[in-house]
């Protein structure tokens, strides 16, 4: 599940909505009330139950080729998304969607840009799009989804890496591998 061109996606386990008011989430490390979307490349950063802990790393011109072998390994393609054990089946059950939206209203957000954001409300395109089994969206990406007792000892291993990296939702994530 993609963007096409001209349009960026925001994901969500609610098949309702029917506008996006900018709001300040409770996450948010900046003050400024948006509406939040991804683009075609970070669209697989949200292929996950929105709670789900997940730390994201991929090769860029600049990564060097023992990075590339330490954290993605033979046969891993470029990318690599890590989850724990315990969100498993909840990736196999979640109902995801996704809402097509007009590009134009928005602006790419951060530097590199890793999302985009509009400051006014927007309106689907369409209805929700249903996701689909996350596992064949892996699959069909070629992404490698790495499974772990805990993603913290891999996200520690990326941040110092020449990798590019995203972690999402790791404040949610084992604290330690269980004994």
């Amino acid at each position: 599940m993609r963007p096409e061109p001209g349009q960026v996606l925001h994901f969500s386990e609610d098949p309702t909505i029917t506008h996006f008011a900018p709001h300040v989430a409770a996450t948010a490390q900046q003050p400024e009330a948006y509406v939040w979307a991804v683009d075609y490349d970070r669209a697989p950063d949200y292929w996950f139950p929105r709670q789900c802990p997940r730390a994201l790393a991929w090769v860029t011109p600049e990564t060097t080729d023992a990075d590339r072998e330490r954290i993605i390994g033979p046969g891993g393609g470029v990318r690599v998304h890590a989850v724990e054990y315990g969100w498993l089946e909840r990736m196999r059950t979640t109902e995801l969607y996704a809402y097509r939206l007009d590009a134009r209203d928005f602006q790419p957000f951060g530097d590199p840009a890793h999302a985009h954001v509009a400051e006014h409300e927007v309106r689907p395109l369409g209805p929700a799009e249903r996701v689909g089994d996350l596992f064949e969206l892996y699959e069909e990406a070629g992404i490698q989804l790495k499974v772990l007792p805990t993603v913290l000892p891999f996200w520690a291993r990326v941040v110092t890496s020449t990798l590019e990296f995203s972690g999402i939702r790791l404040r949610n994530a084992r604290l330690a591998p269980p004994e």
